[in-house]
């Protein structure tokens, strides 16, 4: 009988000591291209074609590591993927581990994008079948090892919580006892998954997320946090108005700052190098520049409002169109009409934008939580004049992103490029302030709505046009094409394929230009459609005599039955009885975004005439909740970070073009005594996984605004909802 090898779960080895170790088992899932669609179904690979989609490795000490190619910026990535291993290899929770994928498109491409990257909420959607396979193949490699090693059917062998065991003999081993010899073996084309009946982690609850405890006790590393032998640190500064470039330098009192190595002009601004921080900002304060703004942006806030309303009032890109909503408007007993206005917002992540480069003239090596990193691999090396064999990206763990760090034009990237190549081989940290940040651009986009409804005398919506105007994110971008007939579908997003019987509507864009640099902003579109489309319609229910949640139901189309379940739930969490009537009033909100339904009630009071959310019930449909923890968790970021924004956030632009927030005195995000209490209920789902790092946030803002309507009488068509 072999000896019994119980396993011994050590600690997380480091990053290095992980890509230079030896011995165990690495394990590249070749799949065919196909596969990256994510069917039901194992593909077998495709003759000659060697397109691995996922890395695993099972260490001599049962560790196993799993490869994640989506960047974790606090969405649970690096728990989410790890889990679909864990869960077909039947490993035990504790001995899992994650690292952060090198940049390579070809073994990490995200199957929505085609090119490795993170975003639109597609992370665990895109993997969950690419992750559960190569979890069944490691699984089926360690047990035809274990089978040749004990001379027994495979058959007869089981794996449990990390043990591999056979029955009538008695003989067990651990993965890492294994790993040698399974190392050896083939790769198997074809495994079967589990039947979702068998999960024991899959949908399980107080899962722990893999980096809690290393966040938690500060030893996760940031990119802030890298430091490089002989680095310097690099401060910025940008043209104070979006467009504007670099007419002259006086650098001299700069360059007499004690630590202040040099001051460099380059494209996006000045650089100033330093031998630490405190230095490179007093240099940065130091220096003076001239500008030239005769391509900037130099209308303010109010005269840009202006013009994209009288754009929305006329906008004649058809996105989408039914019937004749023309006739059904003048033929209506009643036409109500409203117009929306949306400012831009920043993502205000804790982290700005940072990055680390270290180069010797033919070959560099970036430390920085880049988002695409396929865009910004290319980016960092063309402007460097180096193949990109020659440039190395460390995906680092970033305090969050909310879209700010998924730039098209990798501008941050060229960037910190263009500093080292104007500061010479060497290290230098890029290290953006957050007036940097706030003031540099890539906001989600301004936008204005109008809509318009007509009622029959039963109070039954006749007609349904919204007309809105803003900045296309796409246009200009590598995502251009995915343009069609001159339609951005990320500005208009959710104001399209409504769940309620509509027979004549139109949906109208208008495209407007700005040296605004506008960026998509978490959950995109979304976030100003379903204010506009939810709002509007509580207050067509209410003239038509309708309880705001029956009212919806009647309308709700026979196809859409997620929609309805999440609405029905919620209002069951809720206790809905209407709108209330109390010092607290009460409105409902609906959106599915990112593949995800998501139907929410708040409760709000009055607190010095502004509106304070004392509650919010969340009711998800999400498909198969992989993680429930993560999917509540995320609910609640998205409403927070929603509430955020309706309630006080706003980058507004002075007249003459600057913008006025500089920081979070003027630029206020929500404080933790304003965060409402939450409720979620996740509806139980086969579905596929679908997104949840945004979904949470577009329905919060109409909820809040339909209760604070139902209190005050004012209906808040121009966020934020608080005066300044």
């Amino acid at each position: 009988m072999h000896p019994i090898v119980k396993p011994a779960f050590a600690p997380r080895p480091t990053r290095r000591g992980f890509l230079a170790g030896t011995g165990g088992l690495i394990l590249g899932l070749h799949l065919a291209p196909q596969a990256r669609a994510e069917s039901s179904a194992p593909t077998a690979p495709t003759p000659g074609a060697f397109v691995p989609n996922a890395f695993i490795r099972v260490a001599p000490d049962d560790t196993v590591t799993v490869l994640v190619k989506h960047i974790e910026i606090g969405q649970g990535a690096n728990t989410g993927l790890p889990l679909l291993v864990a869960e077909e290899m039947d490993a035990d929770w504790s001995q899992m581990r994650a690292e952060q994928a090198p940049s390579n498109p070809q073994l990490y491409a995200n199957a929505a994008f085609g090119i490795q990257g993170t975003g639109g909420s597609t992370g665990l959607s895109n993997s969950y079948m690419t992750m559960r396979r190569a979890g069944a193949a490691a699984r089926a490699m360690l047990v035809s090892a274990a089978a040749d090693l004990w001379g027994v059917p495979a058959a007869e062998i089981t794996v449990s919580k990390g043990v591999v065991a056979h029955g009538p003999t008695g003989n067990e081993a651990s993965f890492g006892a294994l790993a040698e010899a399974a190392a050896k073996g083939p790769v198997p084309e074809d495994v079967a998954l589990k039947d979702p009946a068998d999960f024991t982690l899959i949908g399980a609850e107080g899962i722990t997320r893999l980096d809690a405890r290393s966040k938690s006790t500060g030893q996760a590393e940031f990119t802030i946090d890298v430091y490089r032998d002989g680095m310097q640190v690099v401060a910025m500064v940008h043209p104070p108005k979006f467009g504007a470039t670099v007419a002259s330098v006086d650098d001299s009192e700069a360059l007499a700052i004690p630590g202040v190595r040099a001051v460099r002009q380059l494209p996006s601004g000045v650089a100033i190098y330093a031998d630490d921080t405190f230095a490179a900002f007093r240099g940065r304060d130091a220096v003076v520049v001239e500008w030239d703004e005769s391509a900037a942006e130099t209308r303010g806030t109010d005269e840009i409002v202006e013009t994209f309303t009288a754009a929305a009032r006329t906008a004649s890109l058809v996105a989408e169109e039914a019937g004749d909503a023309d006739a059904a408007l003048a033929g209506a007993e009643r036409v109500i009409e409203a117009e929306y206005v949306f400012p831009y917002l920043a993502h205000a992540a804790m982290e700005p934008l940072d990055g680390v480069i270290e180069w010797d003239g033919s070959a560099a090596e970036i430390w920085s939580g880049m988002q695409i990193p396929t865009t910004s691999h290319a980016t960092l090396a063309g402007v460097m004049g180096l193949g990109q064999e020659a440039v190395t990206i460390n995906t680092m763990y970033t305090g969050g992103s909310f879209g700010r760090r998924a730039t098209p034009d990798n501008h941050f990237a060229a960037e910190l490029a263009n500093v080292a190549m104007a500061g010479g081989p060497g290290a230098y940290k890029l290290l953006w302030t957050r007036e940097n940040d706030m003031q540099g651009g890539y906001y989600r986009p301004l936008t204005v709505h109008r809509l318009r409804a007509g009622l029959d005398g039963a109070g039954n919506i006749t007609g349904w046009v919204n007309q809105l105007a803003n900045q296309s994110i796409m246009r200009g971008s590598p995502f251009e094409a995915m343009m069609q007939g001159g339609l951005d579908p990320t500005s208009y997003e959710g104001a399209n394929d409504l769940p309620y019987e509509l027979p004549n509507r139109r949906l109208a864009w208008a495209e407007m230009r700005s040296p605004v640099p506008v960026l998509w902003w978490r959950a995109v579109g979304h976030t100003h459609t379903a204010y506009a489309v939810e709002t509007f319609l509580d207050e067509v229910l209410e003239t038509g005599g309708r309880d705001p949640v029956q009212g919806r139901l009647d309308m709700m189309r026979a196809d859409r039955p997620r929609d309805r379940a999440v609405l029905e739930r919620v209002a069951e969490m809720a206790g809905w009885s209407g709108p209330g009537t109390g010092d607290r009033r009460y409105g409902v909100a609906m959106a599915r975004s990112f593949g995800s339904y998501v139907a929410q009630v708040a409760e709000v009071e009055d607190r010095d005439g502004a509106p304070h959310v004392t509650r919010v019930w969340c009711a998800v449909d999400c498909g198969l909740a992989v993680t429930p923890d993560v999917v509540r968790a995320q609910m609640e970021g998205g409403i927070g970070y929603g509430l955020s924004s309706i309630l006080g956030e706003a980058v507004t632009l002075e007249p003459g073009g600057r913008v006025a927030q500089v920081n979070f005195d003027g630029y206020t995000p929500l404080r933790l005594p304003e965060m409402p209490r939450i409720e979620v209920s996740i509806l139980p789902s086969a579905e596929p996984p679908s997104g949840v790092g945004e979904p949470g946030l577009p329905p919060i803002g109409p909820a809040v605004a339909n209760a604070w309507r139902a209190l005050s009488g004012q209906a808040v068509r121009r966020l934020p909802m608080r005066p300044a």
